[in-house]
């Protein structure tokens, strides 16, 4: 046995953590939402289906910033409440900025401690980072998160799982301004607004050359055709879902 142990510990730690995942996950109320399987991919939510014209704005903040108060002061301008993913160690950097956007009404969550590629990291490892960040959060908002969403979009079913256990929805978007690529202040305003459904999570990210330009353009555009505005948290489904392939988020009937 400890022969065995010593030839094959490289797959069997993991899989000892993958499975305290999911048996953690179904001991917490997340289980109700989606259930783990092992032949079909977990995804998290890209998108939520809506009868209604909202959508939310979320920006993803892990490295400088230029330009937050600016995103605070635009939003607030049009009494829209924003979701921000911050990484932990701009929290550490801005605490103070991480505290104004809190008490301006927006969400912070969760986008990891140190920007990893969570595939990397075991289960354990994947706690253990998003844990830090929700600690660092907490400790200046008061707020503990509860959406995470995975830096550079990187996941697969042991990142999922393992934060259904922690009882995290996993977050992505179908809408990408793209903003960090530099392109222009009307090239983010036409992708989005090109690309904007019902229900959709368009993604920006903070300390972007074009994004506070852009933004507000983008924003009118969206009240002209009948959008209302509200964090990623308002936007999906706690319980008594499903997530179709596309990664859409669709509530099931009672």
């Amino acid at each position: 046995m400890a022969y065995f142990y010593k030839k094959h510990r490289k797959w069997l730690l993991p899989a000892a953590a993958f499975i305290l995942g999911v048996v953690v996950f179904y001991s917490t109320g997340a289980g109700q939402a989606v259930l783990a399987s092992s032949t079909n991919r977990q995804l998290p939510i890209y998108c939520v289906q809506k009868d209604s014209r909202v959508v939310s704005l979320s920006f993803d903040a892990a490295w400088g910033n230029e330009d937050t108060q600016q995103l605070i002061d635009i939003l607030g301008k049009y009494s829209i409440r924003a979701t921000f993913f911050v990484v932990g160690e701009w929290v550490d950097k801005y605490p103070e900025s991480v505290l104004a956007l809190h008490e301006a009404g927006h969400e912070v969550m969760n986008h990891s401690d140190t920007h990893p590629h969570m595939t990397e990291l075991s289960a354990q490892q994947i706690m253990e980072n998003v844990s830090a960040c929700d600690d660092k959060i907490e400790a200046v908002t008061g707020v503990r998160p509860t959406l995470f969403r995975p830096p550079y979009g990187d996941y697969n079913d042991t990142v999922i799982n393992t934060l259904r256990s922690m009882e995290h929805y996993p977050i992505q978007w179908d809408v990408d301004s793209l903003d960090w690529k530099e392109t222009g202040v009307q090239d983010i305003i036409d992708r989005v607004l090109g690309k904007v459904q019902p229900g959709s999570i368009v993604l920006f990210h903070n300390a972007a050359k074009y994004t506070p330009q852009a933004l507000p353009t983008v924003i009118e555009g969206l009240i002209r055709e009948g959008y209302s505005f509200v964090p990623v948290s308002e936007l999906i489904y706690e319980e008594n879902y499903e997530i179709d392939h596309t990664g859409r988020q669709i509530p099931i009937a009672e």
